[in-house]
């Protein structure tokens, strides 16, 4: 209710800005112990153990400011960044722009964030902080780098150490080039020096893959994922499709995020569980509200869930709301677990 009666004067303001005023405020607010989620939520991934399935995806928290106050909002994991090595500015403003009518956002930010070096003192401090929530830090490389592979080879010993797990996102439309190491002998290579990287850490290795594939792409990046023991497949990052949009911003170039990006990413969870036989664990992304959008994606197959456009529409408890509705659901359904219900449907 009262996010609802903040919400004009927020939309209001600039996309960005607003969006620099609530990392602000979830700095400096205080803000209460992490609510505590039904047993029946709690899952293993990765030999991960989440306190509940509904995560912040990265983007929210770029340079890993606020983590431990997304867990204390409710979300049963926080994924911060995309951090590069080096700090970038992005790609020149305005570059985020609401799509209200459509309960949607384009953005076209770039990676922009301070860097690795920037973050790691910060993420140090906040491991203590985290409590049962899970910390995931995803990684990119930087616009103009020469060699991308060796920035993903930075950023795997850089961050490895203070996540819980790490992710290689390769699927965003906003950094040229970089969705073009989907295929397959591009990201062999990568997730082979990745790995290798990585040493005798135990952290686990996810990969964040595009909605925008064809079916021989799917098979590709599962057979290359599996072959190098990727401990998950977060599906899907934002869409260059331009699904039928009633907003005036519909126009803009970017990532499409929100509502319209449901259909596509649920499609693309499914074709991902088929072709992966369930041998991997999936992460559904994209156009995800409500506790019934997230039992869709679990039963299509995803073990777990993020979300943050919906945040933005519909306010600050929406990883509560969904969490405590989403065990109603499984306790109506007669699971014990949450685990019960991946891919049943």
């Amino acid at each position: 209710m009262l996010y609802n009666l903040a919400k004009p004067f927020i939309f209001a303001l600039e996309a960005e800005r607003a969006h620099g005023l609530t990392i602000a405020g979830l700095k400096t607010l205080p803000m209460g112990p992490a609510p505590k989620s039904d047993p029946v939520l709690a899952t293993n991934v990765a030999g991960l153990n989440f306190p509940n399935p509904v995560g912040m995806a990265p983007g929210f928290d770029k340079n890993g400011e606020v983590p431990d106050a997304l867990i204390r909002m409710g979300f049963g994991f926080a994924e911060v960044g995309t951090l590069t090595p080096l700090a970038q500015a992005g790609n020149p403003k305005p570059r985020i722009f609401r799509l209200i009518e459509d309960k949607a956002v384009i953005n076209r930010l770039g990676f922009n964030n301070r860097g690795q070096a920037d973050a790691l003192p910060r993420l140090k401090r906040m491991r203590g902080r985290m409590g049962k929530g899970v910390l995931g830090i995803n990684i990119g490389a930087n616009k103009d780098s020469s060699d991308r592979i060796a920035d993903y080879v930075v950023g795997a010993k850089n961050m490895a150490p203070l996540a819980d797990y790490l992710t290689v996102n390769i699927s965003s439309p906003n950094t040229p080039g970089l969705r073009a190491l989907q295929d397959k002998s591009a990201l062999a290579e990568l997730l082979a020096a990745v790995m290798e990287a990585m040493g005798k850490s135990k952290t686990p290795v996810f990969l964040k893959v595009a909605p925008d594939l064809e079916p021989a792409d799917i098979d590709d990046i599962v057979d290359v994922a599996m072959d190098q023991k990727i401990a998950a497949l977060i599906i899907s990052n934002t869409t260059i499709t331009r699904p039928a949009l009633q907003s005036g911003n519909q126009s803009e170039t970017g990532g499409l995020s929100g509502a319209p990006l449901k259909e596509l990413a649920l499609k693309r969870l499914k074709d991902f569980r088929t072709a992966s036989g369930g041998q991997i664990p999936l992460i559904g992304v994209g156009g995800i509200a409500t506790a019934e959008d997230a039992y869709e994606r679990i039963r299509a197959g995803a073990s777990l869930v993020q979300l943050y456009t919906a945040m933005i529409y519909e306010g600050p408890t929406i990883a509560a709301a969904i969490s405590c509705q989403l065990a109603k659901l499984l306790k109506r359904e007669g699971y014990n677990n949450v685990a019960e219900a991946v891919g049943t449907a």
